[in-house]
């Protein structure tokens, strides 16, 4: 009797251990597809991610918002003039060069207003240049080897059948968490973009002010919003190469249980830093 109760006994411990290495190899395949998803998206200029949402943008900004920036610079170069003469002694001190450098202003302003799509995604490319430098770093880093699964098969068939049971349902309970993780990552990477269009759409007004020294704050902290909305790309990366190093973990720890629960712990806190990431960016750029 005693044998037959050993082989069912073993017959559920195999059983257990297909098990678990099934839910954890997915665990581990999906943390290194988000790596390189995520490095593929953020690593991807406006004009690339979505042709045809990029096109409706520019047409937009070019066609609707470029006439209102127009209408706002020539206030603004108006604006700019008068202040220049007041400031002379009330037209009593006037000086012939003072014209030259109005209209040299102008001048600028036209030029910059005229070419701000263009300067606008010069910014974003010079922030998806890192990023895409970056991008196979991080991924080199956090491949999850054949060898770290082998390692944690021979750990779990050293077990006895109560305890892997706990840890069966442990990790299947673990794959729906990443679930949740997978719809954060969405949301973040994708509003991104989104926000990134949304700031490109409105482009010209901001820029019609930033020659002016009164007005001129508009267009230096857009300035700024774009650098951190380009460069927050650059820490999601980040914060996702940092959960999955983290994630290794679970494959050589001897303790299974606590590094599967420790796993969940990662991604709870992932799920936080993408979060931040957006203010983190704007704080480090000083837009508001």
């Amino acid at each position: 009797m005693q044998p037959i109760i050993d082989a069912i006994v073993e017959w559920l411990k195999a059983l257990l251990v297909d098990g678990i290495m099934g839910n954890l190899d997915g665990l581990f395949s999906n943390v290194n597809q988000q790596v390189g998803e995520i490095a593929a998206q953020v690593g991807t200029t406006p004009a690339a991610w979505n042709a045809g949402v990029f096109a409706m943008i520019r047409q937009l900004s070019e066609t609707v918002v470029l006439p209102i920036a127009g209408l706002v610079l020539t206030f603004v170069m108006t604006y700019e003039l008068i202040q220049m003469l007041i400031d002379r002694n009330n037209l009593h001190d006037i000086d012939t060069w003072m014209f030259y450098k109005w209209i040299f202003k102008t001048f600028v302003a036209v030029m910059i207003l005229t070419n701000t799509f263009h300067i606008v995604m010069a910014v974003f490319d010079v922030s998806q240049h890192v990023i895409q430098q970056s991008a196979a770093l991080v991924q080199g880093s956090t491949d999850i080897s054949p060898d770290m699964m082998n390692d944690l098969r021979t750990q779990l068939e050293a077990m006895e059948l109560g305890p892997l049971l706990g840890i069966f349902l442990q990790s299947f309970f673990v794959q729906f968490t990443m679930t949740a993780l997978n719809i954060v990552i969405f949301v973040i990477v994708y509003g991104r973009m989104i926000e990134i269009y949304l700031l490109t759409s409105l482009a010209p007004i901001p820029f019609a002010t930033s020659v002016n020294r009164e007005t001129g704050s508009m267009g230096q902290n857009y300035f700024k919003s774009l650098l951190a909305v380009g460069f927050q790309g650059l820490l999601i990366m980040v914060c996702v190469a940092i959960y999955a190093v983290l994630v290794q973990s679970i494959a050589t720890d001897g303790d299974i249980m606590n590094a599967i629960w420790r796993c969940m712990g990662y991604t709870v806190l992932l799920c936080f830093t993408l979060f931040k990431t957006g203010s983190l960016a704007k704080s480090i750029f000083g837009a508001h």
